[in-house]
Order: C-alpha cells, then structure tokens, then sequence
C-alpha cells in the first residue's frame, strides 16, 4: 500500500477505507473554496459487496491506495451475473460480477479489450476504453432546416443505451460516444 493525499486521487483508483476494505474510486472532485479549507469529495464503491459511498476528506488527508496490476484482457460473454474476460496471451479466464461494472456493461461488445485491475490474484476494477462507437438503432426523424448548434434530440443506440444526439444524426448512422459519461461525440469516421 501506497500513501496518497486525497487531492492526487482519481478515477479507477483502488483505495483501502478506514473500515479496512478496498474500494474502486468512482469520482474524485476538488473544491477550493476562497476562504476556507480546500476538500476533496470521493465517490467510491465497496469491491467486496459493490456498495456506493461519497466521502468528503481535507485535500491534504492521507489515504492508502493499494497496488493493483493493470492487465488488458478481452471481453468474451456474459454468464448469468458474471461477465467473462480473456488474457490475450495465457487464454486464462476471468470472472467478472456485474456489480463491478455497474452501468458500464451497456458498453461491452464482443472482443473488446478493457482494462482489468488485478489485486492479489483477483480482478478487483474493470477500465472500460474511453471511447466506442455504435450505430443509431431509432431516433426521430431528420427536421430540415434544424441547424441550431445547441439543440439535441434523443436517440437509442444498437446496444440499448440512451444517447442524445445533434439533429441531423440519422437511423443507422454510426457514431462515437464517450464511455464515461454516455455523450455524443462525433460522427465515426468508417
């Protein structure tokens, strides 16, 4: 274990609470108040059990982040509550619970290589890559003349997910979204 000021936390890290547990760090946010004490407000989840907890720590309070190895693997199927990943190399099979990956599992596809934090032997975090793309499985239709930059409508993706999306995006169009936080971000470029 590794001791870090709340401040240098981040997403996808791996902290041990004072309850002794280890828990995946959803979201870290840093306020610096004018006056005052600057804070660090953690959201984080249980990885025993998959609770959530939001905990707000003094930007300088210590805690201990433990070491994990980053290990890609590749995403096979789902069996029943548990998602099943690959090493590419040793053909070694992992088991995932759906808890760890919370609302992310809306994003795995077939043969995608995600990022898996191992701890002592066992997966303990699964790292989604950042971007995917998916096709355009119903929205309204196209208005003409709707240019206005700001105005969005909402759109289903092939993989279920809600997305909203600029006017001119079509049925069957073939987008990127950002796997963080499920926005649009462009048009795919194949």
């Amino acid at each position: 274990m590794a001791v870090e000021i709340a401040a240098n936390i981040r997403r996808g890290n791996i902290v041990e609470h004072t309850d002794g547990q280890l828990y995946s760090v959803l979201k870290a946010e840093s306020y610096r108040p004018g006056k005052g004490t600057p804070t660090t407000t953690i959201e984080m989840r249980r990885i025993s059990d998959g609770i959530k907890i939001v905990q707000t720590y003094k930007t300088t309070d210590k805690l201990e982040k433990a070491f994990v190895e980053e290990v890609d693997y590749t995403y096979l199927y789902q069996d029943g509550d548990n998602y099943v990943f690959m090493h590419p190399d040793t053909f070694e099979q992992v088991y995932v619970p759906a808890t760890m990956l919370g609302d992310g599992s809306a994003y795995l596809a077939e043969n995608m290589v995600c990022t898996l934090q191992i701890f002592s032997g066992a997966a303990v975090s699964v790292t989604l890559p950042a971007r995917i793309t998916a096709t355009i499985a119903e929205t309204e239709p196209v208005v003409k003349g709707q240019t206005a930059s700001g105005s969005y409508k909402p759109a289903i993706l092939d993989n279920g997910v809600r997305v909203m999306v600029p006017p001119h995006v079509e049925v069957g169009t073939r987008i990127v979204v950002n796997t963080e936080d499920g926005t649009y971000m462009e048009r795919a470029k194949d």
